[in-house]
């Protein structure tokens, strides 16, 4: 299936690692110019090398997405390089363990601020230019919303807000034709994941219990595979598709885990 993407300007927030390194990298392989943004400038260039390395066309925009000021330097930059923006994907973030116990009002908001405000603020700045491409949004989100995990208050809270944000702008921005989606993943391997699974004294035999409880294929899912979702709702193959939380998960969420 031809997604039509060629030459669309999507902007991808936390787009040189993880999930974000998967779907910037999709993105130019369907021949789109995904637009990198993130704090790490020898990260993000190295992401669009690699792309640039396998043909495709991609630009890397630094940027501490928790600042207001950056978040719209990043927007202008990315408009001043290509003259439109055609879709926007908030990934950016990071599961950091502020649970209510052992959390504070400083780190709660830090994380909320690291989670979810700049999500509001990407796609309020990029709106302009959305309005003018009849673009799409696709946040990625995680299952912590729904299932809860433990100790990640602000995390889990984060993403409750992404969830609503999605629906809420769906609704919103109907009459420009925009539409507005969520990936919610629940499992995924990435280097933050390999860190995090890392830190247990068998890593091995956790990450096996882990995926023993996934139920399609007792397995992580993959960057790759979030990556194709994303790419979907931002092409027009999807083009009546909106508000929806689309769960790439291997039934994580929804299915019995005693399958």
């Amino acid at each position: 299936m031809h997604l039509k993407l060629s030459s669309k300007v999507i902007l991808v927030t936390g787009g040189a690692k993880g999930i974000g390194e998967g779907i910037s990298r999709l993105l130019a392989a369907e021949g789109a110019i995904p637009v990198i943004i993130g704090r790490n400038t020898a990260d993000n260039q190295r992401t669009v090398d690699a792309i640039e390395a396998t043909g495709g066309h991609a630009l890397a925009i630094t940027a501490e997405l928790t600042q207001p000021d950056a978040c719209a330097q990043a927007v202008e930059q990315a408009v001043a390089a290509f003259g439109r923006i055609d879709g926007l994907v908030n990934n950016a973030g990071v599961n950091d363990g502020v649970g209510l116990e052992t959390g504070s009002y400083e780190r709660f908001m830090a994380s909320l601020h690291k989670n979810l405000v700049h999500y509001y603020l990407m796609a309020q700045y990029a709106l302009p230019f959305l309005k003018q491409s009849k673009g799409a949004i696709v946040n990625i989100g995680s299952k912590t919303a729904e299932t809860g995990q433990g100790n990640t208050s602000a995390y889990a809270a984060a993403n409750g807000g992404r969830n609503a944000l999605t629906r809420e702008w769906a609704v919103e921005l109907l009459p420009y034709g925009i539409r507005v989606n969520a990936v919610i993943v629940a499992e995924c391997y990435t280097p933050l994941y390999d860190t995090w699974i890392r830190t247990f004294d068998n890593p091995e035999e956790m990450l096996n219990k882990i995926e023993s409880k996934i139920p399609l294929g007792q397995r992580m899912t993959t960057a790759e595979e979030i990556a194709s979702m994303v790419a979907f709702l931002l092409s027009e193959r999807s083009s009546h598709t909106t508000g929806q939380l689309i769960h790439v998960d291997g039934g994580y969420v929804h299915l019995d885990r005693a399958l």
